[in-house]
């Protein structure tokens, strides 16, 4: 009998034990987890102590977000949970020409562009944005290269959605390029000759804007700033030379433009601008549509000018459309593909002062681009062009490869 109750009361420790060190196990496995939590939050503290101290907390971009008409990236001080905002993008290309008669047979590879971005939020309404740039690999010690610049800098008082005010030198709110020329927005290796020849991108003119909504998906741009300055000793970049830029620009002339976006049905963007100084008069219509994987755009513009004389450009137009699919959105890989044609038509010369016409160029375009992130894009195009500007009816096609980024 005793011998079973010592048994009993042995049998009550151990299991009492055994509770003790069950619960002890639980205590010690809970206390670790507190401990884990406790070191995440002391060093997410001393993260946010130290953007405090410099005013710094890097934010990614958001590829679906765009103040103002303008790229993902250019529009991330809109969006920074810190007053100081930095992005950018870049790209480079490899490119082969052949023409019928070898006159324009060529190769190259560039470091086209590398592009930074630098914002700063004086205030929740106050901001600055600026855009750096450097072309064709920078200017060498020797001055060589191509140019080192500031394509934009600018300050916005934000003052509510249906009315804002912008004040600097800016991007002209002229065709779909020119405010959204990041290089995963188009599809070609290199930007539409509309958007070199036509609508000079990347155009940046001086002076003060005002912009907002004027209802749900009805947006307006309105704006005075300097005027073109053609240069008519450049041929067919009569106009693209005339930029007025960031640089020094004497005499300055006074130009008015005006823009109207609609956005109201989901995917779709159409909209048309106007630029007008005492010589020249600039319209376009452009629009975008994306929907399930498949995408259209495109931009038709004409530009008259007054006041010319002899061989002076009076009239030129052109403008391009294109088609595109994703053919991953066939498949559950969550990547994109998309393939593409576009066809273009510009001519920068169309019709002289003196009556002389001269005829477009024609290209169709065809390629595919991947997208292995939503912020690098691999670009590989074809690009087959009939004609030329001096009417030698020299036809060239053009194989290209390029990547891009954006950040």
């Amino acid at each position: 009998m005793k011998n079973t109750k010592l048994s009993l009361a042995l049998a009550g420790i151990l299991a009492c034990s055994s509770a003790s060190f069950a619960d002890d196990r639980e205590d010690i496995a809970q206390l670790k987890k507190e401990i884990a939590e406790l070191k995440e939050t002391t060093q997410s503290l001393i993260d946010e102590t130290s953007d405090l101290k410099t005013g710094f907390n890097y934010t990614t971009v958001d590829t679906d977000k765009s103040h103002s008409g303008l790229g993902a990236a250019a529009s991330k001080v809109y969006y920074s949970k810190s007053p100081l905002s930095i992005g950018g993008y870049g790209e480079m290309y490899y490119s082969t020409t052949n023409s019928d008669d070898d006159t324009e047979d060529s190769s190259e590879t560039q470091v086209k562009r590398l592009i930074t971005y630098l914002g700063y939020k004086f205030s929740d309404n106050i901001i600055l944005n600026t855009e750096i740039e450097y072309e064709g690999g920078g200017v060498t010690a020797s001055g060589g290269g191509d140019e080192v610049v500031v394509e934009f800098m600018y300050i916005d008082f934000l003052m509510n959605k249906n009315y804002n005010f912008r004040v600097g030198n800016m991007l002209m709110p002229v065709g779909l390029t020119n405010q959204r020329h990041e290089p995963t927005l188009f599809t070609t290796v290199q930007r539409p000759q509309t958007a070199y020849y036509l609508i000079p991108t990347t155009w940046n003119e001086s002076g003060a804007m005002i912009y907002g909504e004027i209802t749900e998906g009805l947006e307006y741009k309105l704006a005075g700033v300097s005027a073109l300055q053609p240069d008519d000793t450049a041929g067919a970049k009569w106009l693209r030379k005339g930029r007025g830029s960031s640089f020094e620009v004497k005499n300055p002339g006074f130009a008015g433009v005006a823009r109207l976006d609609y956005t109201g049905i989901n995917g779709l963007l159409v909209g048309a601008s106007v630029y007008n100084d005492s010589k020249i008069t600039m319209w376009d219509a452009h629009m975008n549509y994306e929907n399930s994987g498949a995408r259209l755009y495109g931009t038709y513009t004409q530009t008259k000018r007054s006041d010319t004389t002899a061989a002076q450009v009076k009239e030129m137009s052109g403008g391009y459309i294109n088609a595109s699919f994703d053919l991953l959105t066939l498949t559950s890989y969550n990547k994109k593909l998309p393939v593409f044609i576009q066809y273009e038509r510009v001519n920068p010369q169309e019709k002289l002062a003196d009556g002389t016409t001269n005829s477009a160029i024609n290209t169709t375009t065809v390629g595919i681009n991947f997208f292995p992130h939503e912020q690098v894009v691999l670009k590989m195009d074809y690009a087959m062009a009939d004609n030329d500007f001096a009417n030698t009816g020299t036809n060239a096609d053009t194989f290209s490869i390029s990547m891009g980024f954006i950040f």
